[in-house]
Parts: C-alpha cells; sequence; structure tokens
C-alpha cells in the first residue's frame, strides 16, 4: 500500500517520541515506524532498569556500615538474586506500560510495525507499505556492540539487553569495557556478592580525561571490585566456563558481560538511498543546531546521532528535528550543557566543557576533596573529589568533574550554573548550607577564587561579601 505522509519519524524511542509531539502539535499528516521492541531503550534496558538494580545492591551495600554505626544483624543480610531481578522486570515493565500508554498504545494508521529502508530520498519501504513523505526524522536508535568472535561463547555472553532478563546470575562475571554502563553494573552486581572483575582498554574509566578525578575515581571503584585497565579483553573455553585475560592477568568466570559501546541501527535502513552525505561511519553528515542532513528534507536524532547517549539529548534531538521537518525553514537552536552522570557511589559526572578540550593557559582548577566534608563523612562516603574548571580573565565557570556521593544533584546545579554564564565569584555569593554535600562545591569555588586573583569590581557584590571570600 503506497501512502503519503507531511512526516515519515523512523524509531519510536525517546528521540521519534519527541519529534512525533511536535509534529502532532503542528497537526501534519505523519507515520510512526518502528522494527523491534517498543518502550524505549531507556525503559526497556536503559536507564530504568539499571538503576533499579543498582539501588538493590547500594542498598543492601549499606550494611558494611552497619557494624560501626552500631546496628547489629547486618551480617544476615542477604541477596535472593532470583527474587532481585523478578523485582527489576517488575519495575521495567511498569515504566514500559507507561511509556506505551502513553504513546504508540494510543495509535491506529499512524503506526506501524515494522523495519523501515529507504528505497528512494523521501521514499520508504516497510513490508508491503511504501511511505511517500515530505520530511524523514532518522531516529533509529543504537544495539550493544558485541565482538564477532565472541559470539560463540552464547548465553555466557551477556549484554545490557540480556543482563536483566535472566533468571538468575553466577558466581563470577567479567565485564569489559568501564564506561557509564559497565561501572553502574558492575558495582551493583559486586555489592550483590557476585565476584566482578572490571576490565577497559583504555586507561581512564567513565571516560574521565581530569587526571586527578580519574585518580579519585579509579581509587575508589577499585574498592567495590578489581579494575584492569590499559589492556583489551582476551576470551578462551575453559571447560564449560570462560578464561579472560588482559595485560598479563586472568581470571575464569561463568558470564562475561560485554558494555563496550553501542553501535547505530542504520546497517537495515539503507540510509545510502535517502540522498544525503554520510561520514566515514556512514552516519548522516548533520548540523546539531538544526539536527538536518546537509539541504535534504532528512532529520537526524538520538542515540543514532553518535552524539552524548543519554536521554535528556535525545528527547531535545527529537524536539528540534520535529520542529524542523514540519517547517519550511530550519531554525537553529543553541546546544544544552553538556551533563553526564554515573550512578555508581559514589556518582562520578561530567559538566559543561571536558577537561581535555580547555586550554590550561586560559583556565584555573579549584578542587575539594571530600575527606573533611562533614555530611559526606556522617553519610561514610567522604572519598571523592569536586575539580571545577574556569575561565582566567572572567571567572566564569565552564564545567567540572565530579566523584562525590550525591553527585548527581550537585552536577545539575553547576549545570545550570554554567548554562547562566555565571562567575565564580556569583556562585559564592550563593547560600550553602550546613552540613550539606553542597559545601564542597563551595570548599572548591574558594580554592578557585583564591586562585584568580580576579581584581575587585564593587559592582559584583557589597564589598562585605568580597572580603568574606
Amino acid at each position: 500500500m503506497e501512502r503519503n505522509v507531511d512526516v515519515a519519524i523512523v524509531g519510536a524511542g525517546t528521540a521519534g517520541l519527541a519529534a512525533m509531539s511536535q509534529v502532532r502539535q503542528a497537526k501534519k499528516t505523519f507515520v510512526l515506524i518502528n522494527g523491534g521492541e517498543l518502550g524505549t531503550t531507556c525503559a526497556r534496558v536503559g536507564c530504568m532498569p539499571s538503576k533499579a538494580l543498582i539501588q538493590v545492591g547500594h542498598d543492601l551495600h549499606r550494611r558494611e556500615l552497619f557494624g560501626r554505626q552500631g546496628i547489629e544483624g547486618g551480617e544476615g543480610l542477604s541477596a535472593n538474586l532470583p527474587d532481585i531481578l523478578e523485582h527489576v522486570r517488575d519495575l521495567r515493565d511498569i515504566l514500559v506500560d507507561r511509556v506505551l500508554g502513553n504513546s504508540t498504545d494510543q495509535m491506529e494508521e499512524e503506526f506501524l510495525d515494522g523495519y523501515a529502508r529507504f528505497v528512494a530520498p523521501g521514499v520508504l519501504q516497510t513490508g508491503d507499505d511504501v511511505i511517500q513523505a515530505k520530511s524523514v526524522i532518522i531516529a533509529c536508535g543504537t544495539r550493544p556492540m558485541l565482538p564477532p568472535a565472541w559470539a560463540d561463547f552464547g548465553d555466557r555472553i551477556l549484554t545490557s539487553d540480556t543482563l536483566f532478563e535472566q533468571e538468575d546470575l553466577p558466581e563470577a562475571i567479567a565485564v569489559a569495557g568501564l564506561g557509564i554502563i559497565g561501572l553502574e553494573l558492575g558495582q551493583a552486581l559486586a555489592q550483590l556478592g557476585i565476584s566482578v572483575t572490571g576490565i577497559d582498554q583504555q586507561e581512564t574509566i567513565a571516560g574521565l580525561a581530569d587526571p586527578s578525578a580519574r585518580q579519585s575515581a579509579i581509587e575508589v571503584m577499585s574498592r567495590a571490585f578489581p579494575l584492569w585497565l590499559g589492556h583489551a579483553a582476551e576470551l578462551q573455553e575453559e571447560e564449560g566456563r570462560i578464561r579472560v585475560s588482559a595485560g598479563g592477568q586472568s581470571v575464569v568466570v561463568d558470564k562475561v558481560l560485554v558494555t563496550m559501546g553501542r553501535r547505530t541501527n542504520l546497517d537495515w535502513l539503507s540510509v545510502e538511498n535517502a540522498g544525503v552525505e554520510l561520514d566515514e561511519h556512514g552516519t548522516p553528515v548533520f548540523d546539531r543546531t538544526t539536527m538536518r542532513c546537509g539541504e535534504a528534507r532528512v532529520f537526524i536524532a538520538g542515540d543514532i546521532t553518535g552524539t552524548d547517549q543519554v536521554l535528556h539529548e535525545a528527547a531535545t534531538e527529537g524536539r528540534i528535528a520535529g520542529y524542523n521537518a514540519v517547517h519550511g525553514e530550519s531554525t537553529a537552536f543553541s546546544q544544552q550543557t553538556p551533563l553526564a552522570i554515573t550512578f555508581t557511589s559514589p556518582n562520578i559526572c561530567s559538566v559543561g566543557a571536558a577537561f581535555d578540550d580547555l586550554n590550561p593557559e586560559e583556565i584555573e582548577t579549584g578542587e575539594m576533596r571530600l575527606g573533611p566534608v562533614g555530611r559526606a563523612l556522617l553519610m561514610g562516603a567522604n572519598r571523592g573529589i569536586i575539580r571545577l574548571y574556569a575561565e582566567k580573565k572572567t571567572g566564569a565557570l565552564l564545567g567540572a568533574t565530579l566523584v562525590a556521593e550525591r553527585g548527581e544533584h550537585l552536577a545539575h546545579l553547576l549545570a545550570w550554573a554554567i548554562d547562566d554564564q555565571m562567575t565564580v565569584l556569583q556562585l559564592l555569593r550563593k547560600p550553602f548550607y550546613h552540613p550539606t554535600m553542597e559545601e564542597a562545591v563551595q570548599g572548591a569555588l574558594r580554592d578557585l577564587l583564591q586562585k584568580l586573583k580576579l581584581p575587585t569590581n564593587p559592582t559584583d557584590a557589597p564589598p562585605e561579601l568580597e572580603a568574606l571570600d
């Protein structure tokens, strides 16, 4: 069957659904095409089930502090892994049902279940349906990367797509890849009593470039499970189990959780027929401010862009793509301040400009180690560091790296401050309640202010406050 629509949206994930909301608001005709599972990556296999597992792991791990707090009986607590996994799936299903109930469950002829492919610019085929669209939005997402040779190990290889479907978990697991997903799941599994070994061919974890933050993060995370850094993992069959080797070290495990990144789902879309320029990776070349691919009426959004694979960015990109897909001229939108959070304990957060993207001659760096921070000490979580980067000339805050308990909240405050182009002095004029984790940010700001040596400007703040700072 042939159909003519104003907009065809390929992918019903976070970006695709956000794009659809803009198209609906403009009262344009559209079709939403999706192959595979519905419910978004976040709700099905990403943010939400992982946070459910992480929460259980963190809750159980608190028993390690009970003895020194005077709480008895903590040694009797243990993890019932089948029940925990069932709990995670129950929460996951609630969240997926909520997504479906607010999106595709309400759709009829506007939704097509199947994999789309370009047959010509502006023309898509899904099964027997041929869609002629004035604009096309590509938001078909990503899937976990897996070295081809490792597929021979069958179901002993896990990914974030399959981990939460397990009925039980074995005694020993290796985690290959220590980015955000690998660290989060690796620590959670270790806290639940599984023997975990983490391997990454990079010398860092969570993509940290700041050397002080990287060292702090490695020291803290090594307390949860051993980290083998700087060497790629090699797998070998050993009597029904897997020997994992890296850099002269090896361990025998029951399963390997592969968290080595994600690859795009463009391979089945025949994007070479879309009439757009492709980069060396076969991804459409696009403008990040408009999400448009050159002069074509093709737009791209979400994880498939290869940029930050986080939900709020995918949603923003989807809204931009949807808005521009239904308007003649493409509008350029300002970019959000980068924000990435690893939900380990402590959180590992990156905010604003990355450390290695800044010119060391043009910035000053302030830091506060969490050892003396009162609230962190009371929580038994005073390991970590706050690192802030500010422009020398103006004192404007540019970026931050945090390794801190409850850092997710501090990171948001700093992202908003950077978004508003606030200076160190302006931030120090804000109230910092005692005892809170925000006082660690205050300490780093004070360290920055001393290093900046900015000339006093009486218009910036009342003189008495400047004197106190």
